[in-house]
């Protein structure tokens, strides 16, 4: 009897693991997979999603006044983060039994002005991981902070058009930072990369992504046998 439990055991364990391992599989293939099945519905590239995600706002965000007493920098926009293209840290106490959810998303999801911190809080680009303590950790600088050689990396520089007068190239990765406009549009969005036409909605059309940095390899010459 005893064998028999241990052999339907290990039969679920398998089936779970085939299990969690195809579906892992599959969600591994959604960047490259667009379903074609209603030919009559907006149809979007899974990558490009986050772009429409918060377009309903966008009429809104272009009528919005500049706060420029309460304004956002760059400075202040990377100085928040451990390294360039990590998360932000928290910069505000936290209850320690918070791991996210509402708790973060009811000041986070659609930003605002909070009176306590006099600071507009930034809008995540991704309300759906309700797990923020899971990346985002409390900032304790002022308490066990011992001093390190941590290179915090180099963050790009404004004005990367490809041609003159041409839309901005994309400098960063965009996985977990679909969402353009949470970054990009209304009073939280860095003053330096705010942009000036948040009713075009689809960012992507114009800006392309390119995070690989570019060197000058000389003169092409090709070898002859």
């Amino acid at each position: 009897m005893k064998r028999l439990y241990i052999i339907f055991l290990f039969a679920i364990l398998m089936a779970a693991a085939i299990f969690v391992w195809g579906y892992s599989y599959k969600e591994s293939l959604r960047e490259a997979y667009v379903p074609v099945e209603h030919i009559n519905e907006h149809i979007s590239i899974p990558s490009e999603e986050g772009v429409f995600l918060r377009s309903e706002y966008a009429l809104e965000y272009e009528q919005m006044p500049i706060d420029i007493a309460h304004e956002r920098n760059l400075n202040k926009y990377y100085k928040n983060r451990a390294f360039y293209g990590g998360p932000p840290t928290i910069p505000h106490e936290v209850s320690e039994r918070s791991m996210g959810n509402k708790d973060c998303l009811k000041c986070h999801e659609h930003g605002g002005y909070v009176q306590k911190f006099n600071a507009y809080s930034p809008v995540t680009p991704h309300p759906e991981k309700i797990n923020c303590r899971q990346c985002h950790v409390p900032q304790k600088t002022e308490q066990l902070f011992v001093a390190s050689t941590w290179d915090k990396g180099v963050h790009p520089k404004i004005g990367n058009q490809a041609l003159e007068n041409s839309p901005p190239i994309i400098p960063h990765p965009i996985q977990l930072r679909e969402n353009c406009m949470a970054c990009h549009a209304g009073p939280s969005a860095p003053k330096e990369i705010r942009t000036t036409h948040p009713q075009r909605i689809n960012c992507r059309q114009c800006h392309v992504i390119n995070d690989k940095e570019q060197k000058d390899i000389g003169v092409f010459t090709r070898k002859s046998n």
